[in-house]
């Protein structure tokens, strides 16, 4: 009979904490292929399915401008008469990502109030590019490019009450947004282009994550 109101305490206890959801903040520093790294701000919402696993679903904000050495590179081999400042101010480019993500958290407790956890997200992602007109470098021209991408995460968190905690995580992302266009007006040795962004690299980020009913 005790055995019995002691499975009863912890199956109650289980389905009342499936009920939970969860929304955290988070900022960090990523190091994507593409550029060089910056600030990384993301919100992560979710909901348990027990204790200790949830579903959840993620998007991020990471900007840079910078000047994209590839196309330099590729610029000067290509356009040799132009070598210099002026194909260091055609590569000129800003973008903003955008990954949205959905995926999975399984945690391993250490102690009543903290935790590790092991997370696999999956999803789409929108990389706006703000560059500049080949003919005309000083001015710009916008374009979106977008892929899937793929993200795993290893953290700790640590409560700071019933309803918060505090954690840190190390993260790999991967993704190589990309978009194609034609090159009508230079005798470029292909007609159609496409011009491919490696947002693939590593972040590390901390944040606050609260419980709600």
């Amino acid at each position: 009979m005790k055995r019995l109101i002691i499975l009863f305490i912890l199956v109650n206890n289980l389905s009342a904490f499936g009920q939970w959801n969860t929304g955290a903040v988070k900022l960090g520093y990523f190091n994507p292929s593409a550029t060089e790294g910056g600030f990384i701000i993301g919100f992560e919402g979710g909901k348990h399915i027990d204790k200790f696993f949830s579903w959840n679903w993620s998007l991020d904000w990471f900007n840079r401008n910078y000047i994209d050495k590839k196309l330099v590179s590729e610029l000067n081999y290509y356009y040799p008469g132009a070598i210099g400042e002026v194909n260091e101010l055609r590569a000129s480019t800003n973008i903003h990502d955008f990954p949205l993500m959905f995926g999975f958290t399984a945690r391993f407790p250490t102690s009543n109030r903290s935790h590790f956890y092991a997370s696999g997200f999956m999803g789409v992602e929108l990389l706006i590019i703000n560059y500049r007109n080949f003919q005309e470098p000083m001015d710009d021209e916008f374009e979106a490019a977008f892929d899937f991408n793929w993200r795993i995460s290893l953290g700790a968190a640590f409560a700071l009450s019933p309803r918060s905690e505090l954690f840190g995580e190390i993260t790999y992302h991967r993704s190589h947004p990309s978009w194609t266009y034609k090159d009508e007006n230079f005798n470029y040795p292909a007609t159609v282009l496409e011009r491919s962004y490696n947002m693939s690299g590593f972040m590390s980020r901390v944040g606050i994550r609260f419980f709600y009913l």
